[in-house]
């Protein structure tokens, strides 16, 4: 072995192997990481109910309902007028990843115009909800709102609009498949996809390019592989702006789902899109529930 190879194989072994070996753990440290804490990049529930729809003059209904595996969720109805409960629909609204049902009454006074009422509910683990959170468990309370409104409030399916907001689009879109019936007697009368990602491994994909993402993930929340499925008018609703979600997300949404379908383009943030393009918000949600 000449001399420069010699020095060459001493400098690799000396420098540059170290180096490689403590990238390497902080690589698969990292990647460990990722596995593990997944839930908590996930969910970010508060238990601070900060408010409610009585701050802005609103009555509403605070009721408790139990899911398939016997997990007490805190839900809101709201009446969509005061001597008018059901009003032109219901919006059976699924909120996004973090919070809970008392950061969304900037909605309230949107839909109530639009002469509808709502139903909001925390998830297992959020707000006064009991439980901790997972994919399957938000699944399972969905299906509990869901059964709610059609079985002990008797609001027929058609007039029942299931609307997701961010991660809570993954979740609506579980229920529209989930209740989806070849004769229609069953389907909701629509879904509304808001800020919604395609897959939540398309977008820890794109926030970690390096790692193996699809390989780590412990959750699917995959509105994309449901949609060409879903047979319902669908709205996807998406800033592109959206500095969390990224509007190609919304319009990859909208590709594939089935007709009648209609976006809507806002401007501003991830959480503040639908204020910021308040009216570009209201006439989209209003002239697609007119059309449905």
């Amino acid at each position: 072995m000449s001399q420069n190879l010699q020095l060459l194989l001493q400098i690799f072994q000396k420098f540059l192997l170290p180096v490689i070996r403590i990238l390497a753990f902080a690589y698969i440290g990292l990647a460990i990481v990722l596995y593990i804490g997944q839930s908590s990049l996930v969910f970010m529930p508060s238990k601070d109910v900060i408010e409610t729809p009585a701050i802005l003059g609103i009555n509403f209904e605070n009721i408790q309902i139990t899911t398939r595996d016997n997990i007490n969720l805190d839900t809101w109805f709201v009446p969509a007028k005061d001597n008018d409960l059901v009003g032109k629909g219901v919006i059976l609204f699924c909120h996004g990843n973090g919070g809970n049902i008392s950061n969304r009454i900037s909605y309230l006074p949107i839909f109530r115009e639009l002469g509808l009422a709502t139903f909001l509910f925390d998830y297992r683990g959020y707000g006064k909800s009991g439980g901790t959170p997972s994919e399957e468990g938000t699944y399972a309370d969905v299906e509990a709102a869901w059964q709610y409104l059609t079985q002990e409030r008797q609001i027929p399916p058609q007039k029942i609009i299931i609307y997701g907001e961010s991660l809570g689009g993954a979740i609506a879109s579980y229920l529209a498949q989930k209740i989806s019936q070849p004769n229609g007697n069953n389907n909701a009368g629509a879904l509304v996809l808001a800020s919604t990602f395609t897959s939540i491994s398309d977008r820890a994909a794109e926030l970690y390019p390096f790692m193996p993402i699809r390989f780590l993930s412990r959750f699917s929340y995959n509105s994309i592989e449901r949609l060409p499925s879903i047979k319902i008018p669908v709205l996807v609703i998406h800033s592109i702006d959206d500095e969390i979600i990224p509007f190609h997300h919304g319009d990859r949404n909208f590709q594939v789902a089935n007709q009648p379908k209609n976006l809507v383009k806002l401007r501003g943030d991830h959480n503040g899109g639908f204020l910021d393009s308040l009216e570009t918000y209201r006439n989209g949600l209003n002239e697609f529930i007119q059309s449905i």
